[in-house]
């Protein structure tokens, strides 16, 4: 029964920190992003560090504090099945089997960098660093932003794994990054080309991926401005910031704002 209670207890203090308002949980949300933040930029430079002495050091004393997190996080839930069930969690299991496994699933290490996707999409990140921009353009526009990056950290991990050193022209990191830089803003000067016919699905990709991202930034700092406030009796989300009115239904709205 003891043990049932410091369980509960646990669970309860771990909701409280990840969840909670007070300034212990604020400063225990921010430890974590910046935990978050070391893994990524571990991440961009495993490539580099793979030969290095202190390489499966590091990338084990990482999978632990991935681990880690990700059970208390588990525990902090309230239903478990239903944190299961979404899809970021799913990334960082699989952030933690590369993790695990770093010379067998060394073809699959750019999937790492899938952690940023992670925490920037995540309310996590809004409830605390990104509080001040939460539901403004900003967030969407950060949001989108850092989607486009995970992309090309991911193509150009994906194009360095399978060609670096076996391919002329990919000789290094850099060289698969100016490759899908080059192929995905649809330049493409020639001087770098991937060989076969999955070399040409793989240019494919990324330039259709390359239109349809900047497309969505375009959207994103052209459209409009609006806010979210849920229309009381239609449940429309997004208004104009100034509307008095529901433009689907012209229900009255009451929309804070700092004036």
């Amino acid at each position: 029964m003891s043990s049932l209670s410091e369980f509960g207890a646990l669970r309860a203090r771990l909701r409280g920190l990840y969840f909670g308002g007070t300034r212990k949980a604020v400063q225990f949300r921010y430890a974590i992003l910046i935990i978050d933040l070391a893994i990524i930029a571990f991440f961009i430079a495993a490539p580099l560090l793979r030969d290095s002495h202190v390489f499966l050091a590091v990338d084990y004393a990482i999978a632990v504090v991935v681990a880690v997190e990700l059970a208390a996080r588990a525990l902090a839930g309230r239903n478990l099945r239903r944190w299961l069930k979404q899809p970021l969690v799913w990334v960082d299991f699989v952030v933690l089997a590369t993790l695990l496994v770093p010379f067998w699933a060394l073809n699959f290490g750019f999937l790492r960098i899938l952690r940023l996707m992670t925490v920037v999409h995540s309310d996590f990140f809004w409830r605390t660093i990104g509080r001040k921009y939460d539901d403004t353009r900003w967030e969407e526009l950060i949001r989108t932003s850092a989607t486009m990056v995970t992309f090309i950290f991911v193509m150009t991990g994906f194009v360095y794994s399978i060609y670096a050193r076996s391919h002329p022209g990919i000789e290094g990191y850099v060289d698969a990054l100016y490759f899908t830089i080059a192929t995905l803003t649809t330049t493409g000067f020639g001087d770098i080309t991937l060989p076969g016919p999955w070399g040409r699905v793989i240019s494919i990709v990324t330039m259709l991926a390359g239109i349809t991202f900047f497309v969505r930034l375009a959207q994103t700092l052209i459209r409009p401005a609006k806010v979210n406030h849920t229309c009381p009796s239609c449940g429309l989300g997004r208004h104009d910031p100034d509307a008095v009115h529901c433009k689907a239904c012209g229900e009255a709205l009451n929309i804070p704002n700092e004036e």
